[in-house]
């Protein structure tokens, strides 16, 4: 059995909760919040430290320092609440008893198959920097229909 089958999230070793990352970059996506609803809509605008050819962050360490709405997963016991995280997200999924996608490279065995997939933000993402705040409801993502 791996590892991710018989250990719950806060069970796992730091190599192990990182490996579970597959490099969608979805969680890097900037999102917004309804106020009166507290309904979460991603965009495809995504934070400026993440290199769009890996879907990871160039500054990993030093991200929540640098971003401050950048939320450390692992800081958090309740993997529960996670519900704001892609309905792919390996973190979710395993939080919710389900198995991680075939396309996971853990499963695969390939670093590369959640682009190759299709899954990662890499073909549609803009950075941050790219546009203006007043500009971000223009890039909500309509998901219906599509891999979240």
């Amino acid at each position: 059995m791996k590892f991710w089958e018989t250990k719950k999230l806060n069970e796992m070793t730091t190599e192990e909760w990182e490996s579970l990352c597959d490099n969608c970059g979805k969680c890097c996506l900037v999102k917004l919040e309804d106020d009166e609803t507290d309904e979460i809509y991603f965009t495809s605008v995504v934070c400026d430290l993440i290199d769009l050819d890996t879907c990871r962050c160039t500054n990993y360490a030093q991200r929540c320092k640098l971003v401050p709405e950048c939320i450390d997963l692992k800081q958090h016991d309740d993997f529960k609440d996670y519900t704001w995280l892609p309905s792919t997200c390996a973190y979710r999924l395993l939080a919710d008893g389900e198995p991680l996608s075939s396309w996971h490279p853990l499963v695969t065995g390939d670093a590369t198959s959640t682009k190759e997939a299709g899954v990662s933000v890499s073909s549609y993402a803009v950075k941050e920097k790219d546009i203006g705040d007043d500009d971000l409801q223009d890039y909500v993502l309509d998901w219906i229909g599509k891999i979240l």
